[in-house]
């Protein structure tokens, strides 16, 4: 039989599954691109704006470190998406080795493969089908990005290449989900072993970009690879190669490694635990954080790094935002009126927006526990279904509140130590991040009734987010009705630091986080197991 009998017949169905998914990261991604650029389109608009705002970015270590050098100080367009370029490539990238991994390894973890095996497929159609969904998607972002840069003005080849450096960015990261998915008998291990590869090449990049002498350690990193396309600054695309030429020896390796294994079984087999479990196991709650350890330590990781870089960034803010429309951008997305402060509220809004991301995925292990089918020997013994749902909720609404906390501090102590008032800005900064909470304990909360309801439609939970998203950042640049911008719960909370702070819609959304949560359980326990 032919290795690849059956390919499109997966492709479809992978389609199908992520017939959600896959649209609403598109529509993020485009949206997210060309709402960057046209807003710095007025914001700089003459060369000596820019050229004022990339001597700033550059001079600044944090920035840099963060996001990018900028290579031509002139362009508009390089300008207008540093920030993203890098730092989207590192999002494009992480999205197509998940896709990977999700139709290949956590495909097997549950079965489903195995059932699917036993009809007529062949042994790499599973992993070409994989490969072939998360190519086409990172494609369709980068075109899409492209003509969408375009459209608001920006030069056609330089957003081209724009769009290859998230393409080629992806499809690299797609060759590594493929060489992961190999490796490890779990879908989460494997998604750890590729956001590993992911950081250590992000921190690669920042290192060769930090200075001149080390600039040569960016070519170890794919990411570095496809920053040095350079788009709007010399639109060096032959250097797409490289990271091309990594996919095909990492898809190899795949294949090489596919063949060399049983499905379900990894490469890398996992230690086998003690024929007792420990006192310390002996309770849903303590199952949960075992389950959920490993990631609370990445994220928080990442969290206190984020908050000491944008605290160090704080303090440079004034220099970067040199005319008055920057600072009034600014300040209109942070809601405030001291430019300092309102840079501090905008980056605030965006920790909330990551740990949201973390309480979704928390949430969401309930549901992969209950398909795996490790929910229901469980239930089986003297554990409630209350018990059992309040072990992984109160996972995430802890772990959720664990990080916030975690990114003021470490931003109220960079900040601090950056304009020599620790003492003022670590509780700023803390009650800054804290306030958050309440709007991300509402969409984790979403998550749980929809769980609780129609388990199947769980997934959802990362469509709302996203839609919340695109209106959060997105609202007051487009300028979209205030009954619009109301439907996201970030648009609710509080501006701090520097703005004013009401009590009331932070009660308002943790009674509505707390009504939801109620009714997830009361739907959860009436309803069939699986």
């Amino acid at each position: 039989m032919n290795d690849f009998v059956g390919t499109s017949t997966l492709v479809r169905l992978a389609l199908r599954r992520d017939r959600v998914l896959i649209p609403l990261w598109v529509v993020v991604f485009v949206l997210m691109a060309a709402g960057s650029a046209q807003a710095s389109i007025d914001l700089y608009p003459d060369e000596k704006s820019r050229i004022e705002a990339a001597t700033t970015t550059n001079s600044s270590p944090a920035l840099v470190s963060l996001y990018g050098r900028i290579f031509d100080p002139r362009s508009l367009g390089e300008l207008s998406l540093f920030k993203l370029t890098a730092f989207g490539a590192l999002l494009v990238a992480l999205l197509a080795a998940m896709l990977v991994v999700r139709h290949t390894r956590a495909e097997e973890e549950s079965g489903r493969l195995e059932l699917l095996s036993a009809g007529v497929l062949g042994r790499y159609a599973a992993l070409t089908a994989a490969l072939l969904v998360s190519g086409l998607t990172v494609v369709l972002i980068g075109l899409l990005t492209a003509l969408s840069l375009i459209g608001v003005g920006l030069p056609v080849a330089g957003s081209f290449a724009f769009g290859l450096v998230w393409t080629s960015a992806g499809l690299a990261f797609a060759g590594v989900g493929g060489l992961t998915a190999q490796l490890t008998e779990g879908a989460r291990a494997a998604n750890g072993l590729t956001a590993i590869v992911l950081g250590v090449s992000y921190v690669l990049r920042a290192i060769g970009d930090s200075s001149d002498g080390t600039a040569w350690v960016s070519w170890l990193s794919p990411i570095g690879w496809a920053q040095q396309i350079r788009a709007y600054a010399g639109d060096r695309v032959v250097v797409a190669l490289a990271p091309l030429a990594l996919l095909v020896v990492l898809v190899a390796a795949a294949y090489a490694l596919l063949r060399r294994r049983d499905i379900g079984a990894g490469l890398v087999r996992p230690r086998p635990g003690p024929a007792t479990a420990a006192a310390s196991l002996r309770s849903p709650l303590a199952l949960a954080w075992r389950l959920h350890r490993g990631s609370l330590y990445g994220w928080g990781f990442a969290f206190l790094l984020l908050g000491l870089v944008v605290g160090n960034i704080a303090s440079n803010v004034d220099g970067f935002a040199g005319s008055e429309s920057a600072k009034e951008l600014i300040q209109k997305l942070g809601g405030v009126d001291g430019i300092t402060d309102a840079f501090l509220s905008t980056e605030m809004g965006m920790l909330g927006l990551l740990a949201s991301a973390f309480g979704i995925q928390a949430a969401l292990r309930l549901r992969s526990e209950e398909t795996a089918l490790r929910a229901e020997p469980l239930l089986a013994t003297g554990v409630t279904r209350s018990r059992w749902l309040s072990s992984h909720v109160l996972m995430a609404l802890l772990g959720t509140t664990l990080l916030v906390v975690v990114g003021g501090l470490g931003a109220g102590i960079s900040s601090g130590a950056e304009l020599g008032n620790m003492g003022r800005q670590v509780p700023r900064l803390l009650a800054a991040a804290v306030v958050q909470l309440p709007a991300i304990w509402l969409v984790t909360a979403l998550v749980v009734l929809l769980f609780g309801l129609a388990p199947k439609l769980v997934t959802a939970g990362w469509f709302l987010f996203g839609a919340f998203l695109l209106i959060g950042q997105f609202g007051a640049i487009f300028d979209l009705p205030q009954s619009v911008m109301n439907l996201s719960p970030y648009g609710h909370t509080p501006r701090l630091p520097g703005g004013d702070f009401s009590a009331t819609p932070v009660l308002w959304l943790t009674a509505i986080a707390a009504a939801l949560t109620v009714s997830g359980y009361a739907t959860f326990r009436r309803r069939d197991i699986g």
